[in-house]
């Protein structure tokens, strides 16, 4: 099995643009994030405990999870978004393990929003970080999901804090426009194969 490298950020960091860089040196990348809206829409089980745990319109009448429904009850109840989790998370975590386990590059990339929130960094290799100054990563999200950033904030307020999240990382990206990011992949590179010859 490869070994697997979590990739995390705040909304807005820019994960999945380092994700890409990754995946352009020949890494495989699991997304969770996206990894777990296609088993909201297609797995039966999650299907029924969505239902069962949130009303019957979750599901739009042609069978379609209706996303901005879901978000209007979980990103203002964080209660209810700990329901979601409970039901999603621990189908996605076993997900990417079996990906994994198929692979056959030295390591994986894993990205995945709450990596720590969902306790799915456990037994990973290493953490990386996407750091990015909290008022261009609104910026972003308001333009990527053509939202409002009280709707933003709303979501940032359901992530832990940079200042916690990045301590936790082993290597930290900065994506800030700034800093080339490239080079910084690059010797994240170097260093997580330095890692797995010590393993």
């Amino acid at each position: 099995m490869a070994a697997i490298i979590g990739l995390t950020g705040g909304i807005g960091a820019g994960k999945t643009t380092v994700a890409q860089v990754f995946k352009t040196l020949g890494i495989p990348v699991f997304n969770a994030d996206v990894v777990a809206k296609q088993l909201m829409q297609n797995s039966p089980i999650i299907k029924a405990q969505l239902i069962a745990t949130f009303g019957d319109k979750v599901y739009a009448a042609t069978g379609e999870l209706d996303k901005t429904y879901l978000a209007g009850l979980v990103f203002k109840d964080a209660y209810q978004l700990e329901l979601l989790n409970a039901i999603v998370h621990p189908v996605t975590i076993q997900a990417a393990k079996d990906w994994a386990a198929t692979q056959t590059t030295p390591y994986v990339i894993k990205e995945a929003a709450l990596l720590f929130e969902s306790a799915a960094a456990e037994g990973m290799t290493a953490v990386i970080g996407v750091a990015a100054p909290i008022n261009l990563r609104i910026q972003r999200v308001m333009q990527r999901d053509a939202c409002t950033k009280i709707e933003v904030e709303q979501r940032m307020h359901n992530q832990i804090s940079d200042a916690i999240k990045l301590k936790l990382c082993d290597w930290v990206i900065e994506n800030n426009d700034q800093d080339l990011m490239i080079p910084q992949v690059l010797k994240i590179q170097e260093a997580i194969l330095a890692k797995l010859a010590t393993l």
